[in-house]
């Protein structure tokens, strides 16, 4: 619905709530059809209640717009998977805890959740060369934030002697991979029957990241078979 009959003329100095609206509309405009061809120059003067020309002071173009949404959408999601991150204090939980946010956001805002990956942009020959996996600085990249946190909590694993990895980048990679294909299936495919999912994504999350319950299981197993032998060994480590 068009905010024309209720729009105020922004005063002096407001260009960034007028930004604000144009983002705010396009994004409505997203999830109403769910397409960003939706998204065009005029659709969105329409829903603000300004003329098409007035968008020029803040977008290009109507491509500038979305590539707004998805960065504006890219940090989001990354706050909800560093807010997931920081809420468990076991690696191997706070591994879990992102996997499953970052199905949630995406269940709970399909259309900003696919045009973060569903449009093509042809690379810019004069931008910054792309990073690779022998130099992975995801720092500064489109997305970054939000998979960075994928690489710590892998890190965190292999340090805590829970994880086999022996490169957290590439195996984060292929967790992003995982949670992706199978968020984008389970969106496509409803009727598919899918496993029940807490196990299957539990299951798939632990051996994207190589993670080896086994460790943790046989070191608990000596603990209560044998307790002497885990008091020896804390007494040896005190006296060392």
């Amino acid at each position: 619905m068009s905010r024309s009959a209720n729009r105020t003329r922004n005063l002096r100095g407001e260009g960034l709530r007028l930004r604000g609206e144009i983002l705010g509309a396009a994004r409505e405009l997203l999830e109403q059809t769910g397409s960003e061809e939706a998204i065009t120059l005029r659709s969105v003067a329409r829903q603000v209640g300004i003329s098409a020309p007035s968008i020029y002071a803040h977008f290009a173009d109507r491509d500038a717009i979305v590539d707004a949404i998805v960065a504006d959408t890219f940090h989001d999601l990354a706050e909800v998977a560093q807010k997931a991150a920081a809420s468990e204090q076991d690696p191997v939980d706070r591994l879990l805890a992102l996997g499953h946010a970052y199905l949630r956001f995406a269940e709970e805002q399909p259309e900003r959740y696919r045009v973060l990956f569903n449009r093509y942009r042809p690379l810019d020959a004069g931008g910054p060369a792309p990073a690779t996996a022998a130099d992975p600085v995801v720092e500064g990249l489109v997305g970054g934030r939000a998979f960075a946190p994928l690489i710590d909590v892998i890190t965190a694993c292999v340090e805590s002697g829970e994880s086999d990895s022996r490169s957290p980048f590439e195996d984060a990679v292929a967790l992003w991979v995982t949670l992706h294909g199978y968020s984008s299936l389970r969106q496509r495919m409803r009727t598919f029957p899918w496993p029940d999912e807490e196990p299957f994504v539990r299951t798939f999350i632990l051996r994207a990241a190589r993670v080896t319950p086994r460790t943790r299981d046989a070191q608990d197993s000596r603990a209560s078979a044998h307790p002497e032998e885990t008091e020896e060994t804390e007494e040896t480590e005190q006296l060392s």
